[in-house]
């Protein structure tokens, strides 16, 4: 497919962004089907850069701003630069880690894709008809780069992949068939449910907060909410956290909350697991209870349509727990919704503290970790935002 842009229209791509949307695109040529692969043009006929045409406001997503093809060898190429610099960062080959980001869609100047690894298991996610016409060949290149550091390759894109496309799309293994569902993160052992967990299974994205956090929980009670699995619990129990409470409206992470636990600090009865709604949790809860608190909730608002409701669920979520969290108490808060800026995000939590009447200060401010590295011409990709507060 060719397309040629409206005049003026090939500003954003001057500057290395890299969506194209639809208003910008005066005409198409040839291959019509979603996901084939576009070579644009300026209106005086330049070329620009080639992408993954798709339906809908985003209708290309640039792949490369070179004139180029995309063949084996630039999945290879693209692939080999993401792992190296994992590498260079010190998340992969590592002794005490096996579980990273390999590719992190525009951050990695490949949008539309995701791959996590979890020992000898790359986990594949497309989120572009594009990525997903393109699977097996990215699979092909993963192997040739990879080598013998994996064995097993699972597709995971059945709710990632735009609905309207009718891909009839199920989660399979391209290359293997794990059995063994255990990854290591700094040196802690996590089952990995990949099948049908969350994401890609766990949440990669928190490894470093989760690592600040074992530095903040030495003889605190911690209560995890939205505790998923378990993450942030096993940390503060390494961090020798007096207690620790996970709490999640799901029994199955609860449950796989427990066995991660369990997993770790065998016998250890410092840990306990609560299959609850968080809002009803932290509303019964006695004042004083804990005075560490982890609020890391699923996205409130996937869209910019939905980010008034969203700021007032973390408003209402944050004042929760300033009213019920002890003198002197830790809060790490989260907002991982892209639509959130951290802006909106910090004066929701700022609005929550004024209505609790508590003094807070901030100790830190927080981010994704540097394998989910962000595009400087794609600030869109900062998704993750984050405070640690103290609390008098």
């Amino acid at each position: 497919m060719t397309i040629k842009l409206k005049r003026g229209k090939e500003d954003s791509l001057l500057r290395f962004h890299p969506w194209i949307y639809s208003g910008a695109i005066e005409r198409r040529e040839g291959d019509e089907d979603e996901g084939a692969i576009a070579r644009v043009f300026t209106n005086d006929g330049q070329y620009i850069a080639t992408g993954h045409w798709q339906i809908g406001t985003i209708a290309v997503r640039v792949l490369t701003f070179d004139d180029e093809p995309i063949d084996d060898a630039f999945w290879r190429r693209r692939l080999q630069l993401a792992f190296d610099m994992r590498r260079a960062i010190g998340v992969a080959d590592s002794d005490v880690n096996n579980t990273y980001r390999l590719v992190h869609g525009e951050g990695d100047n490949l949008p539309g894709l995701v791959i996590d690894i979890y020992g000898q298991t790359a986990v594949m996610q497309a989120h572009s008809v594009g990525m997903h016409r393109c699977r097996q060949q990215i699979a092909e290149a993963l192997q040739a780069v990879m080598g013998a550091r994996i064995a097993n390759i699972f597709y995971k894109s059945e709710t990632t992949l735009p609905y309207k496309a009718g891909l009839g799309q199920e989660n399979t293994f391209l290359l293997g068939d794990a059995a063994d569902d255990v990854a290591i993160e700094n040196g802690l052992r996590f089952h990995i449910d990949w099948l049908r967990g969350q994401k890609t299974g766990f949440f990669v994205d928190q490894r470093d907060n989760r690592s600040l956090l074992e530095h903040y929980a030495h003889d605190r009670d911690v209560l995890n909410m939205f505790c998923y699995t378990g993450g942030f619990s096993v940390y503060a129990m390494r961090g020798g956290a007096r207690r620790v409470h996970s709490v999640d409206s799901s029994s199955k992470a609860v449950d796989l909350a427990s066995a991660n636990v369990a997993m770790n600090f065998p016998g250890d009865h410092r840990h306990q697991a609560f299959a609850e709604d968080a809002f009803r949790f932290l509303q019964q809860m006695d004042e004083d209870a804990y005075d560490l608190i982890i609020l890391d909730p699923p996205a409130f608002a996937k869209h910019k349509d939905a980010l008034r409701n969203a700021l007032k669920g973390y408003t209402r979520l944050n004042a929760a727990a300033f009213s019920k969290i002890r003198r002197g108490g830790i809060l790490f808060t989260f907002s991982c919704s892209q639509a959130v800026s951290k802006d909106q995000f910090r004066m929701a939590v700022f609005t929550a503290a004024a209505m609790s009447r508590r003094k807070v200060s901030i100790l830190h401010q927080l981010h994704q970790p540097a394998d989910h590295p962000v595009n400087i011409y794609h600030p869109e990709g900062e998704y993750l935002k984050g405070l640690v507060l103290h609390v008098e």
